[in-house]
This record gives structure tokens, sequence and C-alpha cells, in this order.
């Protein structure tokens, strides 16, 4: 196995970072003009790596190095590029990064069976509403029409971005890959979380994936003059919503033992002026945890707390489900290889979950999955703040070269 060439993970992902909305960290949303510019100008980078490359229905992009044996189910690995709007240029990019320079590592080496990384379309949730888009239409877990229904005000949809993209929608199937059309699945991804850092461990390899639940919360309530309406007379949307805020965290906090975790992230107020009583707001929720009895008593413990706000403002509250995951389990056997390598090459290691969703989660329907962590700083991410260390970057490209190697071969 050839060594890591730090200066070109470091260029590559540097230059990826160029490609962003903002001056202030990295927004490049999914299905956008950048998220193809930032593609194609990736793609022109490795063409030293000779691969096939295809495009399927939906978008997700496939870099195949081909194996001696075709007839073997290929090894898959790989992640995402788009952002969340003022993210880091770390989140998504290093697995797709990692993932390549791995098949740099592996040039001197012959493999049974082929390798394909994968550029997930649409991990992140901040353009419809919904995260791991793609890989959710890759593994016929979900369909365009079900994820049509949350794009924010002001943007076009997801059917329209998709046909914008060069997809037509309505061929999605096009891209179901059938459980077995892989032999196993690898991902690198920063932790964004503290865990490795805290605890001094280099590698973290995962075990359970959170699995999120995103629905809104509408409240009805009446705009009327702020000025003339006495305080008694009022029916507030945007006071009975605060309240609601502030039993999604009591719930997530309840829960907290076992892992779960409850976000209001985005409050849209309307008809949004300083001198009328808000008539109608919407709040966007994003529940998490590793245990589906624990996620469903804090979704419970949220509907009886909007029922009773709701009678006591007297506001119609209604919740909108947009998408409920279930908690995934990765493979035990990976992992164990996994923990093997890290001891081989002298990592110290932890075996652990991760709070944050991935397209590895869906991706372990259809093939054994592993995930390799590696910390980042202050656990920040989803932020302009958000960085790994090269050497830290570099020690996880060399574990998933390991991982590839050893399957490729098998």
């Amino acid at each position: 196995m050839l060594a890591i060439n730090q200066t070109r993970v470091n260029n590559l992902l540097a230059g990826l970072a160029n490609f962003s909305e903002s001056a202030e960290g990295v927004t490049r949303l999914a299905y956008s003009p950048l998220d193809r510019e930032a593609q194609d100008w990736l793609l022109e980078q490795v063409q030293d790596l000779h691969l096939k490359i295809r495009e399927d229905a939906v978008g997700n992009v496939f870099l195949r190095r081909e194996g001696k044996n075709a007839a073997l189910a290929p090894v898959a690995c790989g992640s995402h590029l788009d952002t969340v709007i003022h993210g880091g240029a770390y989140d998504g990019m290093c697995g797709v990064v990692g993932a390549l320079e791995a098949l740099y590592m592996l040039q001197d080496e012959d493999l049974e069976r082929s390798i394909e990384v994968i550029i997930f379309r649409a991990e992140e949730s901040s353009r419809f509403g919904f995260a791991t888009m793609g890989s959710k239409m890759l593994t016929g877990t979900s369909a365009p029409e079900k994820m049509n229904k949350a794009a924010r005000k002001g943007d076009i949809t997801f059917m329209e971005a998709l046909r914008a993209w060069g997809c037509d929608p309505e061929k999605y199937t096009d891209a179901i890959i059938a459980p077995g059309a892989y032999s196993c699945f690898a991902e690198l991804h920063i932790e964004q979380g503290k865990v490795l850092e805290t605890t001094g461990k280099q590698i973290g390899i995962v075990r359970n994936i959170a699995a999120p639940t995103r629905f809104k919360i509408h409240v009805r309530g009446v705009a009327d003059h702020s000025g003339a309406t006495p305080m008694g007379m009022r029916k507030d949307a945007l006071v009975a919503a605060a309240k609601l805020i502030l039993a999604v965290n009591e719930a997530a906090t309840d829960e907290k033992e076992n892992g779960v975790v409850g976000t209001v992230g985005v409050v849209d107020v309307e008809p949004g002026s300083i001198n009328v009583v808000p008539g109608a707001v919407t709040l966007w929720v994003d529940v998490r945890g590793v245990e589906q009895e624990s996620i469903n008593r804090t979704l419970r413990a949220i509907e009886e707390q909007a029922e009773n706000i709701a009678v006591l403002d007297r506001v119609g509250v209604q919740i909108e489900m947009l998408t409920a995951d279930t908690p995934v389990a990765l493979d035990g056997a990976l992992a164990a290889q996994t923990e093997a390598i890290c001891k081989e090459l002298g990592y110290s290691s932890l075996v652990m979950n991760s709070g944050a969703g991935h397209d590895a989660m869906h991706m372990a329907k259809i093939a054994p999955t592993t995930m390799v962590f590696i910390p980042c700083r202050g656990g920040i991410s989803h932020n302009p703040a958000e960085y790994a260390a090269p050497e830290e970057i570099a020690r996880g490209v060399e574990v998933l070269a390991h991982i590839l190697l050893q399957e490729a071969n098998k």
C-alpha cells in the first residue's frame, strides 16, 4: 500500500471549500449549481485515477475502480459534498476526499473486487427539510414525491430541483440498488461531537446511528393590532409556539440518559411585523435518539404538551410529520475488523454511537456497513469553525484504506 499524500488531501479539501455561496463558512446547498461545480472540479482533479464514472437517476455519482473479478459484488465507500448554510469544510467532504485518497493508496495493489466511491446527493436537510435524500432514494427507502413537501419558502421544490439537475423524478426507481449488490459499505466522517476529543481516542468505530424524526408544528392564532388588542383578548401564535419550544426541550431532557436530543431549529412567523400580534407560526423540529422506545416517549410528551397548549392559549396546533427514521445498528464484524486494524496501526480507538444521521444508516439496509470517525476540534460541526486536523484526517484515511484493501480481497 502506498503512503497517504497529505498535500493532495489538504488541497482537495481546500479547493472544495472555495465553492460556497457565503463568505463565512461554506454554503453549498444540495442540487444547486455550486453543488454541481464543486463535484465537477473534484472529478477533474482525480482524473489520474482513471475511474469509471456514472450518475444514477437521482444524481448520486459512482466512481469505480475495477477489480480482477467482475462477478464479485464491489466494495462501496463515500459520503457527500453538500453543506448546511454557513457550514464547514469537513462534514461529508472528508468522507469523499478520504475515499478517493484511499484509492490512490491502493494503486499498487491487485484487488479481487471492484471499489466504488459514492458521492451521495442531498445528505443535508438545509434546502429541502429532508436529510440523506440521495441514499434514501438509492436504497428504495423513500421517493421524490414523499420528500417534495418541505421546501423552505422562496426556494424551488425538490421535484423542481431534480429536474433542474437533469433528472426525471418519475424514473427514480432506476436508481434503486438491491440488497447484496455491494459486499459492504464504509464511510469516513468527522465525529461532529466531543467524545473522541474528550477521551483522547484517535478513531471512533460506530456501532449505532441515531435516527432523526423531523416534523413541523403549525400554530394558528389570530393576527391582531399590537396596540389595540388587550393582552387578555389575544390569540398569540408566537407565545404558544414559545411554550412548545420549551416543551420540546423538556421532553428531550427527560430522555437524555437514553441519548435523546431535541431541537427547534427554525421558527417561521407570520405576518412577521413588529406591530402585529403573530397569527401563525411554524416550528421545524428535530428529535434524535438511538433507542426507538425512548424516541417514542419523547414524541408522545411533545404531542401531549401541544394538546394542552392549544387549549390553554386558545390556538390551533397541528403536527405535520416529515420523516421518522429508525435507529440503525451497524455491522459488528466490520466494527471488530476496524478495531483490529486500529491496533495493528497503533491507533487508539473507541466503539461509540453516532448522534448524527448519515448516509451509512440507509446503506446498512443493503450491505454490511461500518463508519470510521475522526475527531473534530471542540466537537464543532455545521459551523464555520468546523475543523479536523490534517493528522487526524490522515489516520482516518489510512484506516479506511486498510478496510477497503481487506474487503476487496475477500
